[in-house]
């Protein structure tokens, strides 16, 4: 096949097909770079789609090329741009960056107010983070609620987060502020 078309929209309810294969490159992508990732479920995948939370890329034929979704934190307060992930076949032709902008956008539209974050231990993230706005802040800048801590449970660097007290960990904090914006 040569060259297909790829699409970056907002994730539709048929999309949940892919939840399964999402949740799987997930995990094996951070088994590759030996980089520490929370683990996500089909079912949440699920959720973030079926919440119009999410943005999928696929092929003009309907094979699954990216994905990242948002969540809100702190009475959406804050937003996080989360599980980005491009399938292995169609990694270095720009789509995260493409999915990348288009969560942002979709953080930015349906939360204005919000200040929007990422944490992440990659430096292409990054890269794209710094090229939207985000700026290097420390945890204590960012999502304070329980629930946001337990997502890094399932993580192979939860216990060096736990020894720092959630004061620092191997990722590093972004956030885009609105105000300073």
């Amino acid at each position: 096949m040569e060259d297909e078309r790829i699409i970056i929209r907002s994730a539709i309810p048929a999309d949940v097909v892919f939840a399964d294969q999402i949740i799987h490159e997930m995990e094996s992508s951070a088994i590759v770079r030996g980089s520490g990732i929370s683990k996500r479920s089909a079912a949440a995948i699920i959720e973030k789609i079926d919440a119009g939370k999410a943005i999928v890329a696929v092929t003009e034929s309907g094979e699954w090329v990216g994905f990242s979704y948002i969540e809100t934190w702190d009475n959406e307060r804050f937003v996080s741009n989360s599980g980005l992930i491009v399938s292995p076949d169609h990694r270095n032709q720009g789509v995260a960056s493409l999915i990348k902008t288009q969560i942002f956008e979709l953080s930015r539209s349906r939360y204005p107010l919000a200040k929007v974050f990422s944490i992440t231990s990659g430096s292409a993230i990054m890269k794209l983070n710094t090229r939207l706005g985000f700026e290097p802040v420390t945890y204590a800048e960012i999502a304070q609620e329980p629930t946001f801590w337990d997502g890094c449970k399932s993580c192979v660097n939860y216990d060096v987060l736990q020894s720092k007290n959630r004061c620092n960990c191997l990722c590093t904090a972004m956030m885009f502020d609105p105000k300073l914006n």
